[in-house]
């Protein structure tokens, strides 16, 4: 099979298509012939900065249909269609996913659907979940164009939120998170970025944390999802009262995964109801994951960027 590694970190550049047996799936695992990879920041972040023994493959999101099971394995069966993450050799056209990170496609979803909705819309929804927010209150979302941005746009709309602000890197991106159902949108260069908000849904950080605060009302929630870091000054916290919550999925799918699956039927069902519209920006076969990641990178895709093995 082919499986994409590097074997140095660096940019989309070090990325190579290289062929190696098929995995044979463990305890608690599943082998899945892969049908759409989803592409994501944080992966993209990890080939370039490091973080994994070399040479590594990248995980990502992944939909297909298992082709065999390990040992143990009784919540799942070969042919059915699932997708989940995993959290190396991803991509390829085979890949090992546990039953604790997999969950089944529904019927009228294609393998494209599941890996734009599933874990983006996850990561979207707790994010927006661990805000705590009240009926009507305003929320900005940074990123908004992005995987999980355009799917909090459109969460916080259909959960209740009176004022959604899309916060974008490009102008050009604003049709189409309006479209989404944004309210309003800005660009981060934006002198102002409006009225203050009761909420902000960070997927950026970095050097936007601090305009990110500054968009806040007194009392406001900062949600940081972003593995771009950053700092803020806890005086800037105290004088408006406001808190910064950092939100990581991981947690959830450890600690908590009825919850997790709860989060799971409730993006389904909007989904199923045309209330959740998951938007790919591009597919690409495998052999193109440089120009996936250089589109991740440069912060072009509006919507998600999907690998096709086939």
């Amino acid at each position: 099979m082919r499986r994409v590694r590097y074997h140095e970190n660096g940019g989309p550049e070090v990325l190579r298509v290289e062929e190696t047996e098929v995995p044979r799936p463990g305890a608690g695992e599943l082998l899945v012939r892969t049908e759409a990879i989803g592409v994501t920041l944080p992966v993209v972040r990890k080939v370039r900065e490091g973080g994994l023994a070399l040479p590594a493959s990248p995980g990502g999101e992944v939909a297909g249909e298992i082709v065999a099971v390990g040992p143990g394995v009784t919540e799942f069966a070969v042919g059915e269609r699932v997708t989940g993450l995993c959290f190396g050799d991803g991509y390829a056209d085979f890949a090992l996913l546990h039953t604790a990170m997999a969950s089944r496609i529904p019927e009228g979803a294609t393998p494209a659907d599941a890996v734009a909705l599933v874990r983006c819309g996850l990561v979207a929804l707790g994010a927006y979940e661990a805000a705590r927010p009240a009926e009507g209150e305003s929320v900005l979302v940074t990123g908004a164009a992005s995987g999980v941005g355009h799917l909090a746009v459109q969460l916080t709309k259909t959960r209740g939120a009176g004022r959604v602000v899309a916060a974008v890197g490009s102008p050009s991106k604003a049709e189409f998170v309006r479209s989404l159902g944004a309210d309003e949108v800005v660009t981060y260069e934006d002198a102002s970025w409006g009225e203050p908000v009761d909420i902000v849904l960070d997927a950026v950080g970095g050097e936007l944390l601090s305009p990110c605060l500054a968009a806040l009302a007194p009392g406001g929630r900062l949600v940081t999802y972003s593995s771009g870091g950053g700092t803020l000054q806890a005086y800037d916290l105290l004088v408006g009262a406001k808190s910064a919550i950092g939100f990581q999925m991981a947690l959830i799918a450890r600690n908590r995964p009825a919850l997790m699956e709860q989060w799971r039927q409730e993006l389904w069902e909007l989904f199923a109801a045309g209330r959740l519209r998951p938007h790919v920006h591009a597919e690409l076969p495998l052999e193109d994951a440089a120009k996936a990641h250089e589109i991740i990178e440069s912060r072009a895709n509006q919507g998600k960027v999907i690998l096709r093995p086939a």
